[in-house]
């Protein structure tokens, strides 16, 4: 057994991490503001394979350099995690294509900005007020 470790501490060795994930998340909505959000998402991005977990498409012209030159990994989307009483927008620009790869990163502050006017226009076409 490493020094300073007792054998409770062994059992934690086994767990896995989940790191946290850097998003926007909006709280609270109301049950009619998350009906429409639903409807919403469901019909402009389609359902997923996980209910409530959507994929936004990132326009190209928002790509960072890496991202414009991996055309095989092209398109990049940001998750979208809709609750019933949240949604989550989170600011991980990645694939579907590959689980790692040097274009996975943290949203540009130019990405952050895109993905910002995106919610915008989505909360004010459905009348939801944040």
């Amino acid at each position: 057994m490493p020094p300073g470790n007792s054998p409770a501490c062994l059992q934690c060795l086994s767990v896995i991490i989940l790191r946290p994930m850097k998003q926007f998340v909006i709280d609270e909505l109301r049950p009619a503001d998350y009906d429409k959000l639903k409807a919403y998402l469901d019909d402009t991005l389609g359902a997923g394979d996980i209910d409530g977990l959507y994929w936004l498409p990132i326009a190209q012209e928002v790509f960072s350099e890496i991202q414009n030159d991996h055309q095989a990994c092209q398109p990049f989307y940001f998750a979208i995690e809709l609750e019933s009483d949240r949604v989550a927008f989170e600011l991980l620009a990645r694939t579907k294509s590959r689980v790692r790869c040097d274009c996975i990163a943290y949203a540009t502050e130019t990405q952050c900005a895109w993905l910002m006017r995106q919610m915008d226009k989505m909360f004010s076409k459905l009348e939801i007020t944040v």
